[in-house]
């Protein structure tokens, strides 16, 4: 609550351009390497889902194919 308090009687560039700016600054390396590891950790996941669906399909393809081919 006191930090409302002291902001609230700052004037409105210290609170919307300031104030972000200084939390940029110190935390932006953190930011950087949190949004960096989000989307790693996405890109991964995007090739596991593909080798993942082009596994089954080739599973599925191999299998079809040589079923057909008992029955002759």
């Amino acid at each position: 609550m006191a930090v409302r308090e002291i902001v609230a009687g700052m004037p409105w560039w210290v609170k919307w351009i300031a104030l972000p700016v200084v939390v940029l600054v110190v935390f932006g390396g953190l930011i950087a390497s949190v949004v960096g590891f989000v989307i790693g950790l996405l890109f991964k996941v995007l090739i596991l889902v593909a080798l993942v669906g082009g596994l089954v399909y080739g599973v599925r393809k191999f299998s079809s194919s040589s079923s057909s081919r008992r029955g002759w």
